[in-house]
């Protein structure tokens, strides 16, 4: 098929239709995270290897989800967005079937990367796309409203579900649960998922220097991977602190879980007018705020109490009232000044963020034990202070050049 410069006028979905073929690719993203949980305590020894190799599984993929933002994004420009769209569709589902015959650690981990630049390939491609067709539209905001709700919800069910399908099935049925859920979205988007790509997309390569020069950038981007990191560290340590030391069950820890991201969504519903109160650095203060608040409680609860419901959970709703209020306002600070850069700036923003979530929260973890509260204490609070200093120094930075100019 020939590319134009408008997009193809097969594309012609009604809204509803149009959810039900981009939806599930974004879904399933988040989905292989979550849904494997409440097995991971279980996995060293089914696979007959250590607790810090099982946590590479997920470290290594968000590190890969959020590097395959800048390969991807590129390469879909260039060959399109449909094959992109096909191709990690399809190697997502064959890569989540041989995770499910896996045996072995070191296998498991390298298909546990595999599996997430599939998915990387596939949310490059769907939110291509949205800017393709939706751009200056409507129906784009209600698009991307769409998709964030319903991501929100992916870590409040997608645990209870796995601990569901484990019991029932196994573990190994989690994997072929993804396969068959990502064969599924992928036959469909092979028989309606048309090319949207425009003909005049294969511009001059984009000046990473530029965003990468600019101090804004980088408060806010560590912001995000403040917030963003404690909620990964959360779900890296809870299934060892609730289920192995608290004693509770898959199903009674994937409750437990999906409390702290319902807290998510419930502040999402009332947070827009705080944060039109408190602007951007005021919002991404005061997030910083509660996260260190919840990372004293954590403290307290490790040193002066057993791991529970209360000293563990508790604190994470506090910490998750900050996660909303950081989060909600860090892409509009890192990338105020890039709007000519708006695709490279996005990209570098994601995958900056998931390096050093990736990287900084599993050295907490490994190092400071991943079956106690310590890692999260931590790595919320360390990295809220030095995001609250770069936040002070930048407004000393716009102080000057305001009163210079």
């Amino acid at each position: 098929m020939p590319f134009q410069k408008q997009p193809s006028p097969t594309w012609a979905y009604a809204l509803p239709s149009a959810l039900l073929l981009m939806a599930p690719f974004d879904i399933l993203a988040s989905l292989a995270m979550d849904i494997y949980l409440p097995v991971v305590p279980a996995m060293p020894e089914a696979l007959g290897t250590s607790p810090a190799i099982i946590q590479l599984t997920l470290s290594l993929y968000m590190v890969t989800l959020g590097l395959g933002q800048v390969v991807f994004g590129p390469v879909s420009d260039r060959v399109g967005r449909r094959p992109v769209l096909i191709g990690g569709g399809l190697l997502f589902a064959g890569a989540s079937v041989l995770l499910s015959v896996t045996s072995h650690g070191t296998p498991f981990v390298v298909l546990r990367v595999v599996q997430a630049m599939g998915a990387s390939a596939v949310l490059v491609a769907t939110f291509a796309t949205v800017r393709d067709v939706y751009a200056g539209r409507p129906e784009g905001t209600v698009i991307y409203g769409l998709f964030s709700s319903m991501l929100a919800f992916v870590p409040a069910l997608g645990p209870v579900a796995g601990a569901l399908i484990a019991k029932g099935f196994g573990w190994r049925a989690i994997f072929v649960t993804l396969a068959i859920l990502a064969a599924a979205a992928t036959l469909n988007a092979w028989l309606r998922w048309h090319e949207t790509r425009p003909s005049n997309s294969s511009g001059p390569r984009p000046a990473f220097g530029t965003i990468l020069g600019s101090f804004a950038f980088w408060t806010y981007t560590l912001g995000f991977a403040t917030a963003m990191g404690t909620f990964f560290v959360f779900f890296s340590t809870a299934p060892r602190v609730l289920i192995d030391r608290a004693g509770f069950s898959q199903i009674a820890f994937s409750v437990a879980f999906a409390t702290a991201a319902l807290v998510m969504i419930a502040t999402t519903r009332f947070a827009r007018s705080f944060i039109a109160r408190w602007g951007v650095p005021g919002s991404l203060a005061r997030g910083m705020a509660m996260l260190l608040l919840g990372a004293a409680m954590l403290a307290l609860g490790q040193i002066f109490a057993a791991p529970s419901f209360t000293t563990f959970v508790l604190p994470m709703w506090v910490m998750a009232v900050g996660i909303v209020f950081a989060g909600s306002v860090t892409a509009n600070g890192a990338l105020e000044a890039f709007g000519d850069l708006a695709g490279a700036a996005v990209a570098l923003y994601f995958c900056v963020q998931s390096l050093i979530v990736g990287i900084a929260g599993t050295l907490f973890v490994l190092l400071l034990g991943g079956d106690t509260a310590w890692p999260l204490a931590c790595y919320a609070a360390i990295f809220a202070v030095i995001t609250l200093l770069a936040l002070e120094l930048l407004r000393s930075m716009q102080a000057r050049q305001d009163s210079n100019s």
